[in-house]
């Protein structure tokens, strides 16, 4: 599986049309590609999960809020960076933001370099979360495909028992474990024990957000 880091996409989402023109030209400016929208639903409607980006969203709008929008996104396993603004927020509107993971919160009128600059960083930020979901659904398609057995081994190696102590576990002879063992190097492609430790644990790492789900 890849994922498609070539044409990052800066998602806005406000009800004003003079905020929405006037930031997809600043932003187009430096030449990323804007998709604006006028309300919550329309940005749903149209969200493109496969390629990374961020989200600018105002707080207050009809309908459905930007609070109600991020609380939706976190319903659906969607993990966007967001950026709010907002021109009539308050301390609550900002801490309820970050507590449910915005990267961020401008207050209009903004700086636009800092806007800007914190465009670039959520854009960063989306594409490093999307590589590293690449990178351990690959160790996991690995151990998908190891038998019963020998994931069972795999999880004794992790724990660090010898091939004596694994043997003793799983009532087999310590010459099928090193066949188990063997197998399991070369179907994980790691070159030690260490490296494979490192991929395992490595892919059960918790994330702030389902993987699976956030592609989906």
């Amino acid at each position: 599986m890849s994922i498609n880091n070539s044409t990052p996409l800066v998602y806005l989402v406000d009800d004003e049309f003079a905020i929405r023109d006037s930031l997809t030209l600043l932003i187009e400016s430096t030449g990323q590609t804007v998709r604006s929208f006028e309300s919550a639903e329309a940005f749903l409607n149209n969200y493109t999960p496969d390629q990374p980006g961020c989200l600018l969203l105002d707080v207050r709008m009809p309908l459905m809020t930007g609070h109600e929008l991020q609380s939706e996104l976190l319903n659906r396993g969607i993990n966007i960076p967001i950026i709010f603004i907002s021109g009539h927020a308050d301390i609550a509107d900002s801490a309820k933001a970050f507590r449910s993971g915005a990267v961020d919160f401008l207050e209009k009128p903004f700086n636009n370099e800092v806007l800007l600059e914190r465009i670039n960083e959520a854009i960063k930020k989306d594409i490093a979360f999307r590589e590293e979901f690449v990178k351990k659904r690959r160790i996991q398609d690995r151990i998908d495909h190891l038998t019963t057995r020998e994931k069972e081994v795999l999880g004794l190696i992790v724990k660090s028992h010898s091939n004596k102590e694994s043997a003793k576990i799983l009532n087999i002879s310590n010459r099928t474990v090193d066949v188990h063992r063997a197998s399991i190097m070369e179907k994980m492609q790691a070159e030690n024990v260490a490296e494979l430790i490192t991929m395992v644990m490595y892919c059960e790492a918790p994330n702030s957000s389902s993987l699976e789900e956030r592609f989906h």
